[in-house]
């Protein structure tokens, strides 16, 4: 799908949107970095796969640390559409998460420095991984049924604002080492084998439950999402967004598809280095995004 418009569409590399799903719908990614000994920074999916991630994550028992992509990164991206006469749609991990959205913002203060006339919208997704990449695609969406760059700023509000990621963890440790848990939890967590189950909204993250063993969370996810959407089902587009879990996230889209009518995307996103350093591999989830039809 060629953008033929006159809108560049941008995310930062928390979107956790596949190669192919980029390519596609024409998105240029940031990418955020991440440290393994807090000295030496590497570019996600440009120094490092995913892939290797998770194994040196699971090789080592490594607790690694991320850090956003720095203003040059937005600057330097921005300048390009520009000289190519686009307008710019820039996407960002939750502010409530990381300062990459701020970071947008600075880059796009100094290039109206030098381009008065640019024209330049950064965006707060409210939103992290699968959940955000399904909102950027849904924007590209937009961008090539025709819309204003005005009409697409309002329905991408309403998006973001009614969309939801449910997921459960495998360990807490991650959790805890990022300070998202005191030890006695992770410990007990651990000890019981209890996955917590969460969900994402308006940019923040909320327990909103917990259960024994992978599977019962991955049912669990289940009834959330359907809860969430109950007699919506076809105004949402839905995606599953994995940390290195295959079994896991084939059981889930199993139960998906044999319990309910709710068409997922044709490929699972592989949660990226900027929640996977706070989950830990094997974390699973499902989200859901309003179509941007609904809001014409």
């Amino acid at each position: 799908m060629t953008n033929t418009k006159n809108i560049a569409l941008m995310s930062d590399s928390s979107c956790d949107l596949t190669p192919r799903l980029c390519k596609f719908y024409n998105i240029d990614l940031v990418p955020f970095y991440i440290s393994f000994d807090k000295q030496n920074y590497l570019k996600e999916n440009v120094d490092i796969s995913i892939s290797e991630f998770y194994q040196r994550m699971r090789e080592n028992v490594i607790f690694p640390k991320t850090s956003l992509p720095a203003i040059n990164d937005y600057y330097d991206k921005f300048i390009k559409h520009i000289h190519n006469g686009k307008d710019i749609i820039c996407v960002c991990l939750s502010s409530k998460f990381s300062g990459s959205y701020n970071a947008a913002l600075t880059a796009k203060s100094i290039v109206l420095d030098e381009f008065p006339n640019a024209r330049i919208e950064v965006i707060d997704s409210k939103s992290a991984t699968g959940c955000q990449g399904v909102i950027v695609t849904e924007i590209a969406r937009m961008i090539n049924a025709g819309l204003t760059l005005k009409e697409i700023i309002r329905i991408s509000e309403l998006i973001k604002t009614n969309s939801r990621i449910f997921f459960y963890v495998d360990s807490l440790d991650y959790l805890e080492k990022g300070g998202r848990i005191g030890k006695v939890a992770a410990l007990l967590g651990s000890m019981l084998n209890i996955k917590p189950i969460i969900y994402l909204a308006d940019g923040e993250l909320f327990p909103i439950g917990r259960v024994r063993g992978k599977r019962k969370a991955s049912e669990r996810v289940v009834e959330l999402l359907c809860e969430f959407v109950a007699g919506n089902e076809d105004k949402y587009v839905y995606a599953i967004a994995h940390a290195d879990a295959i079994a896991e996230v084939e059981y889930l889209a199993s139960i998906i598809k044999e319990q309910t009518t709710i068409q997922l995307l044709d490929e699972y996103l592989q949660i990226g280095v900027t929640i996977g350093s706070y989950t830990g591999p094997d974390t699973c989830g499902v989200c859901a995004v309003p179509a941007f039809e609904q809001f014409l």
